[in-house]
């Protein structure tokens, strides 16, 4: 994948749900707090988190663990179902965790070897997203802490979501003229 389209592709997925937050900031609210324990986005993520760490497993070439590839492609699928089945609580700040993960891999592999040192930008995202998967995997309850922050008035929501909004746009731009 080329640097501008992952650019463009991640400021517009980023810039759309700002709007939402600017124009019905109260209902942005309601269903950003529901987000940490809602189970349907925590199969979506979740699955998509446990997909997407299969199909890079399986494009990995690793000579060390050839012979057992096929029982870790069973074993880690097998443990993302289980973890649906017995994980439910914070499953969509758990599937979200693996996702932001696996996002930071694809930024910085997409990044790396860009000449423009405007790749920094998507560096440090990719950088914050790996460490907000890891801190939200350890503790997913902070998520919901900062969620119920974020949207305690509706002044915060309508910044936050401002600031989401031109840092999205911003992302798009850089993938319009400079990647």
């Amino acid at each position: 994948m080329k640097l501008s389209t992952l650019a463009v592709g991640l400021g517009v997925l980023m810039s759309l749900p700002q709007f939402y937050g600017l124009l019905k900031p109260s209902e942005f609210a309601a269903a950003a707090r529901r987000f940490p324990r809602s189970l349907p986005w925590g199969y979506a993520l979740m699955g998509l988190g446990t997909v997407w760490f299969l199909w890079n497993l399986n494009a990995e070439s690793i000579s060390d663990f050839a012979a057992y590839k096929q029982w870790m492609l069973v074993g880690f699928g097998t443990l993302g179902v289980l973890t649906c089945v017995f994980v439910q609580d914070f499953l969509a700040v758990r599937g979200l965790s693996v996702v932001l993960l696996l996002l930071g891999k694809l930024m910085l592999d997409t990044a790396r070897w860009h000449d423009s040192q405007w790749r920094l930008v998507i560096a440090t995202w990719a950088y914050a997203m790996i460490f907000a998967g890891m801190w939200f995997t350890v503790s997913p309850w902070r998520l919901r802490d900062a969620i119920h922050w974020a949207t305690a008035n509706e002044k915060r929501v309508k910044a936050g979501s401002a600031f989401r909004l031109a840092f999205g746009l911003f992302v798009v731009v850089l993938g319009l003229t400079v990647f």
